[in-house]
């Protein structure tokens, strides 16, 4: 490991891919910052709008309001924002970035990442990725892997929504002359929770190898970001780095947001009644507690005393995250912090998270609802693979192909490139794909609906 430690001075950069050359704004009086217009590219963005119709954990739509992927996303970068600003606000004042007016847009840097943490997940939640994954181990007839290098085989059998998301918003599709992101590399590094590739990810004992966070074809692109940012590279491997340190606020938000809210989700659904809720959410309160259990007393509508139990939990996570991202932050920058922020908590509240992510494993995520959409799912991916896949890497296509391919928008139709590439293109496509185009395409192209031509 290298002994440099990371400087905010060079994390924090306006540099924009696709437009290094271009002038950087210096002028912290603008009336929007450089990293509030990444914010605004993503919000206007058509993947980030895709998200609402793209599954968080329950089935979609209902009668009964859960979340989204869209909302899920709004309400991490909420609470990313608290967090950065919390942070910055202690280390401007600290004599070596006293004047380093960038130190001030560290929420807006985390809000915009957390927005995008999400933009590369398919349709029905992680088990979208599971399917395209095994999709490609268990195909025969294609010989993919005998097409492609090992490090581009790796990527397909693995996918990976961190990676996918990185690549939604940096590579130049067909068809356009760049990307229409051009996002600042701060940015673009905070989103970066697994900094390395397939081939070097999946280390478990190494947090930012768990899984990884670019496809190979992006990984030049990330090393270029990485780079001027300096990020400290993992011992003599030239293409694993440390996490840029904002990534662990973006991964606190996301963490407090999914811990907390899909237990009120599961609450609306009736899968946890009131009681059990309280007992799962007064603890994270602390010092509060009584108080805050006297207030919630008084309200007498269920679901919105546990959004009000809901409310101070993540106010007091938000609170003790930040202080320990503040108390960690040299090991972070240093590169030798191998534990997430809210693994990091004192052992009363890292204790209680663990019980409400283990009571979540039994009682949500295998619920029936959600087993049954994750089942529908791997059918649905894999039968959108297994018709557009051939067709994109058949060299001379049949009638049949030909006519599946016009039916990809033109940014996915490549005519030239290698296997990896055109498979990439599909998956692109697939990828996506809201929940409800990808059930209604596969129901058309597989004969079990029709078009309404009324």
């Amino acid at each position: 490991m290298s002994n440099k430690n990371m400087d905010w001075n060079k994390l924090l950069s306006t540099t924009r891919l696709g437009k290094e050359n271009d002038l950087k704004s210096g002028n912290p009086e603008n009336e929007r910052s450089q990293f509030q217009r990444d914010y605004d590219r993503i919000i206007f963005s058509s993947p980030f709008r895709r998200l609402q119709n793209k599954t968080q954990v329950f089935p979609l739509p209902g009668s009964v309001f859960v979340h989204n992927r869209l909302t899920h996303s709004l309400e991490v970068a909420s609470v990313g924002r608290s967090l950065g600003n919390i942070f910055a606000n202690k280390l401007k004042n600290l004599e070596l970035y006293q004047n380093n007016y960038l130190i001030s847009e560290i929420g807006n840097i985390v809000a915009t990442a957390c927005l995008a943490h999400d933009m590369g997940n398919p349709s029905f939640g992680h088990s979208g990725e599971e399917a395209v994954s095994h999709f490609f181990k268990n195909e025969n007839h294609l010989n993919i892997k005998e097409k492609v290098s090992e490090a581009e085989w790796i990527d397909l059998i693995n996918f990976e929504g961190n990676a996918n998301a990185f690549r939604i918003l940096t590579h130049e599709f067909n068809g356009r002359i760049e990307s229409p992101y051009s996002l600042t590399y701060s940015t673009l590094a905070t989103l970066v929770k697994y900094p390395c590739e397939s081939i070097a990810g999946r280390n478990k004992t190494k947090i930012s190898q768990k899984k990884f966070g670019f496809f190979h074809s992006e990984k030049q692109t990330f090393a270029r970001i990485a780079n001027e940012l300096e990020l400290i590279q993992f011992g003599a491997n030239p293409d694993i780095y440390y996490r840029h340190p904002l990534v662990f606020l973006v991964e606190a938000a996301d963490d407090i947001c999914y811990n907390i809210i899909d237990v009120e989700d599961a609450h609306r659904l009736k899968i946890f009644s009131t009681d059990e809720v309280e007992d799962l959410f007064l603890p994270l309160i602390g010092d509060e507690m009584p108080k805050v259990k006297e207030r919630a007393r008084k309200i007498t509508d269920a679901n919105d005393k546990i959004s009000f139990l809901r409310a101070k939990a993540i106010n007091s996570l938000i609170y003790h995250c930040s202080e320990a991202f503040w108390n960690y932050h040299n090991d972070i920058c240093n590169g030798i912090h191998n534990k997430d922020i809210t693994g990091s908590l004192d052992s009363c509240l890292s204790n209680q998270l663990q019980v409400i992510a283990k009571i979540s494993i039994e009682n949500i995520y295998n619920h029936s609802t959600v087993l049954e959409k994750e089942i529908a799912g791997y059918k649905v991916i894999a039968g959108l693979l297994e018709e557009f896949v051939p067709a994109a890497i058949e060299e001379k296509k049949s009638h049949y192909n030909e006519k599946l391919m016009r039916l990809m928008p033109s940014q996915h139709q490549l005519a030239e490139g290698s296997t990896y590439e055109k498979v990439q293109s599909v998956l692109d496509f697939v990828a996506g794909m809201t929940d409800l185009y990808a059930v209604e395409l596969y129901r058309k192209i597989k004969g079990i609906s029709f078009p309404d031509f009324s």
